[in-house]
C-alpha cells in the first residue's frame, strides 16, 4: 500500500514538471518589492505592464495585504487578551497597523483598477479588499474604542488624509462656483455680440455653460474624496441611455427646439401659424412655444410638431403686402373704378410709397369684373391699412356710382311642346 501511494506522488510530480522533468516556475510579481512604494511611482511602473502580467501583480498584493491583514487581527486578539499598561501599548500600535494596512490597501486598488482596465476579471480581488478595508472595534469596550478612534483621527493615513480630503472637496466646489461665474459673464458677453441668434438661445447657451462647469467641477470634487469616477461616470452614461429610451417624444421636442432657436424661424412676439394653429407667440422653450390666439386663447404646440411642419410667420419682415379684391358690375367703367382705387391707396397715409402699390384689372368673373387692390405697409399696420381701405372703397363707389354686384346666376326656361 505504501508503495502504491509512492507510485501516485511520483506520477504527480511527473505531471508537474515541465518538458525537461523540472516543475515550471509560477512568475512573480516585481512592484510589491517596497510595499511603501509611493503611488505615483507605482501607477507608472504598472502602466506598461499587460493583462497576464496585472494579475500576477494584483495576486502579490493581495498577498502582502493579507500579511498586514493577519498582524492586524492578531494585535486585535493580543489586546482582547491583554490588561492594564500592555493593553494600551496593543492598542496604540493597532492605529499604526491600521494605518499601514490602509496605506496597503491604496496600493492594492490601483492595481486591481489597472487590470480592470485592460480587461482583467477583479470581481475576487475586490471582494476581498471591501472585506478587509475599513475599521472594527468592540463598541461594548469603551476605552478601546476611543483609543483606535483617536489613533485612527491622529492618523496620517486615517483622520488626517480625510480631514485634507473634504479641505479638498470643498475648495475644488469653491473655486469652480467663481469659475462658473466667470465663464458664464465670457459667455453672456460673447453671445451678446451675435445678431442672429434669438434671446432664448443665447440664455440657452449661457446656461450650459454654468451647468457644464458646475458638472465638471463636481465630478473632479468627487475625485478628491477618492471616489472612482470612472464607475461614476459610466453609469451617467447608461442612466442617460435609459432616460434618451424613455422620453424620447420629450428628447424629438427638445432636438427640434434647438433647431428653432439656432435657424429662429419665429421670435416672441411675432404672429405664425404652425401646426394648425394661428397666434402670436407669446413664449418659447427647449419643448414647447406658447401661442396666443386672436380670441386670447392660449395654445401649447410641441416643437417636434412645430419644426417637422410647415411655418409660417406674418410678421417676420419688415414690411408686408396687402392683397385685396374688390369687383364690380359689368356695366360700370373700369377706367373710373381703377383710378378711384388708385386715388385710395395713395392718399392712405399709411401705404409706402416704395415699393409702389399694384391696382390692377385681374379676372372677369361670373358676376362682377374683378381688381386687384396690393399696396405694401408696415408689417405693423397692416390691418389698419386693410379695413380702412375696404371701407373707403364701397363708400366712393358709392359716391361714383358704381356698384358692387352680388352674385348673379341667368336661368333660361325652355317650354316643350
Amino acid at each position: 500500500m505504501r508503495a502504491a501511494g509512492v507510485v501516485m506522488l511520483a506520477a504527480v510530480v511527473a505531471l508537474a514538471a515541465g518538458p525537461g522533468g523540472a516543475a515550471e516556475e509560477q512568475p512573480s510579481p516585481t512592484t510589491t518589492a517596497d510595499p511603501n512604494v509611493p503611488l505615483k511611482e507605482l501607477r507608472l511602473m504598472i502602466r506598461s505592464l499587460t493583462k497576464d502580467d496585472l494579475k500576477v501583480e494584483a495576486d502579490g498584493w493581495v498577498a502582502v495585504l493579507k500579511e498586514q491583514a493577519g498582524r492586524v487581527d492578531r494585535n486585535k486578539i493580543e489586546a482582547m487578551r491583554a490588561e492594564g499598561e500592555e493593553r494600551d501599548k496593543l492598542l496604540a500600535a493597532a492605529a499604526r497597523l491600521q494605518e499601514q494596512q490602509t496605506a496597503l490597501i491604496d496600493r492594492v486598488k490601483a492595481v486591481v483598477e489597472e487590470w480592470r482596465k485592460k480587461g482583467g476579471d477583479v470581481e475576487i480581488h475586490e471582494k476581498y479588499i471591501k472585506v478587509v478595508s475599513g475599521l472594527t472595534v468592540d463598541v461594548t469596550d469603551a476605552g478601546g474604542t476611543w483609543a483606535l478612534a483617536t489613533g485612527w483621527l491622529t492618523s496620517r493615513e486615517g483622520g488626517l488624509r480625510w480631514l485634507k480630503n473634504v479641505i479638498f472637496f470643498l475648495a475644488t466646489l469653491v473655486i469652480f462656483k467663481i469659475l462658473s461665474k466667470i465663464l458664464t459673464r465670457a459667455a453672456r458677453k460673447a453671445v451678446s455680440n451675435f445678431s442672429d441668434p434669438s434671446e432664448l438661445f443665447k440664455d440657452f447657451l449661457v446656461s450650459a455653460v454654468r451647468k457644464a462647469t458646475f458638472l465638471i467641477g463636481l465630478i473632479v470634487a468627487l475625485s478628491m474624496l477618492e471616489v472612482n469616477i470612472g464607475p461614476f461616470l459610466a453609469a451617467m452614461g447608461a442612466t442617460g441611455f435609459i432616460l434618451g429610451f424613455a422620453l424620447q417624444g420629450t428628447l424629438s421636442n427638445f432636438a427640434a427646439g434647438l433647431m428653432i432657436l439656432i435657424y429662429r424661424p419665429y421670435d416672441i412676439g411675432d404672429f405664425v401659424s404652425v401646426a394648425g394653429a394661428s397666434g402670436t407667440v407669446s413664449a418659447m422653450s427647449l419643448v414647447s412655444t406658447t401661442l396666443r390666439l386672436p380670441d386670447n386663447q392660449v395654445v401649447v404646440v410641441p416643437n417636434s410638431s412645430i419644426w417637422g411642419g410647415i411655418i409660417t410667420n406674418a410678421t417676420g419682415a419688415e414690411t408686408r403686402r396687402v392683397d385685396m379684391t374688390f369687383g364690380i358690375s359689368y356695366r360700370n367703367e373700369i377706367e373710373k373704378a381703377q383710378a378711384i382705387l388708385e386715388r385710395i391707396v395713395k392718399d392712405h397715409p399709411l401705404v409706402l410709397a416704395s415699393p409702389e402699390p399694384v391696382v390692377r384689372l385681374n379676372e372677369l368673373a361670373d358676376s362682377s369684373v374683378n381688381f386687384v387692390v396690393r399696396p405694401w405697409v408696415k408689417t405693423g399696420d397692416y390691418w389698419t391699412v386693410y379695413w380702412d381701405v375696404t371701407r373707403r372703397v364701397k363708400e366712393e363707389f358709392d359716391r361714383g356710382g358704381i356698384s358692387i354686384p352680388l352674385p348673379q346666376r341667368e336661368v333660361h326656361v325652355v317650354q316643350c311642346s
